[in-house]
């Protein structure tokens, strides 16, 4: 799965299409995240010792992965994600609409660093 805890993705299809929100959790398992303010629903509560106040509570629900698109930092626009290696054997995600670097997922391999010689 490309995208992490703490991108800011945009909702492509469904209910909340076009909001912006920051990833809250992932399950990669599921292919599955949480995104903060988008599929809200109300879980009633009763008043108990641990919910003093009791009555209707909203929460995000997790949506499918696919679902959304990675918001690029550099143009602020959606992009698709990809995955390359550096010179020195580092992997890492980067936008594929203007080749910004998100962040390195990967320490050095010698097995995927470029042979110098």
């Amino acid at each position: 799965m490309h995208i992490r805890k703490g991108d800011t993705v945009e909702v492509i299809c469904g209910d909340d299409k076009g909001t912006r929100g920051r990833v809250l959790r992932v399950d990669p398992k599921k292919g599955k995240i949480v995104v903060e303010g988008v599929n809200r629903v109300y879980k009633h509560v009763r008043r108990s010792q641990r919910a003093a106040q009791g009555g209707r509570l909203s929460k995000e629900m997790p949506i499918d992965a696919s679902n959304v698109m990675l918001i690029d930092p550099t143009t602020n626009q959606t992009t698709r994600v990809g995955i390359r290696y550096l010179d020195d054997g580092r992997k890492e995600r980067y936008a594929k609409r203007s080749g910004t670097s998100l962040g390195i997922i990967s320490p050095p391999r010698k097995a995927y660093a470029k042979k110098r010689g």
